[in-house]
């Protein structure tokens, strides 16, 4: 509905359109008092002539020479899903098109025009975008940049089309699923002389006994099921700490099969 407002993750003030805020709160945790910072942020939204696009306003600035620098073109971006060039130059579209089901992204000055396809709702859309905004202006990223943003899955120019694939995978399948549960996974290389992919375990994937499972019933499965020349999986792994206590066989197994059904849902076989 056009002038709706939204407030994500902090304390709405009815009826006003305004910057982030602070909130102070505490938190007393082991008998420590932790001070809490939470920031408002309101998001309005308009629809638009096509049923498909609606208009989301920060109340911030989007594209401008001060968000994105005065070598970007800042009278307008978009961008499909299928620009990959282009997604790369922008860390906010990027992070848009994780969301299932939207189709194109357009940056104005103050504003991000969102298009979905026509098989998916707007109420499974929308919290997805206000989060998608809010995260972005926490990073402090720009909305634009002149190069592309280089990541560990960024598909470069002398990567061959096994590369390719590995990286498209990983990004677009694999890594979203393992995110779920607080870890990440990072592409180090591919030996083509033996078919081995290497990967770098990270966050809550780092020494958890059922990242093993989830390495070879998960990744390994999925890249050698779609990409004959894969012939395995391995992790880079940091050394186990000495004073780490064991987990119970029952817990791992659980941990394992919680692996297995985020893996699952996202279409990755076992």
């Amino acid at each position: 509905r056009a002038g709706s407002i939204r407030c994500i993750r902090g304390v709405a003030m009815a009826g006003r359109l305004g910057p982030t805020s602070t909130v102070p709160s505490a938190l007393i945790l082991n008998e420590k008092i932790i001070t809490l910072q939470k920031r408002t942020m309101f998001i309005q939204t308009a629809d638009t002539p096509n049923p498909e696009s609606v208009k989301f306003m920060p109340g911030r600035p989007v594209l401008t020479s001060e968000t994105s620098g005065d070598s970007v073109d800042t009278t307008g971006f978009y961008v499909t899903r299928n620009d990959k060039a282009d997604i790369a130059l922008s860390p906010l579209a990027k992070s848009l098109f994780e969301i299932d089901g939207i189709k194109g992204v357009y940056l104005g000055p103050d504003f991000v025009t969102i298009t979905k396809v026509a098989e998916t709702g707007w109420s499974h859309i929308r919290t997805l975008v206000f989060s998608a905004i809010m995260d972005h202006y926490a990073s402090g990223k720009p909305a634009l940049t002149s190069t592309p943003e280089i990541t560990d899955t960024t598909i470069l120019d002398d990567d061959d089309e096994i590369v390719a694939m590995i990286k498209e995978l990983l990004e677009s399948r694999i890594r979203p699923a393992v995110q779920e549960d607080g870890g990440d996974i990072r592409y180090v290389g591919f030996n083509v002389d033996t078919g081995i992919v290497n990967v770098q375990l990270a966050g809550s994937c780092v020494g958890c006994p059922s990242s093993s499972v989830t390495l070879k019933n998960g990744v390994e499965n999925m890249l050698m099921h779609y990409i004959p020349e894969v012939t395995g999986v391995e992790a880079i792994e940091e050394e186990d700490e000495e004073d780490s206590e064991p987990i119970e066989a029952s817990e791992d197994e659980a941990k394992a099969k919680s692996y297995e059904e985020r893996l699952r849902a996202a279409g990755i076989p076992f």
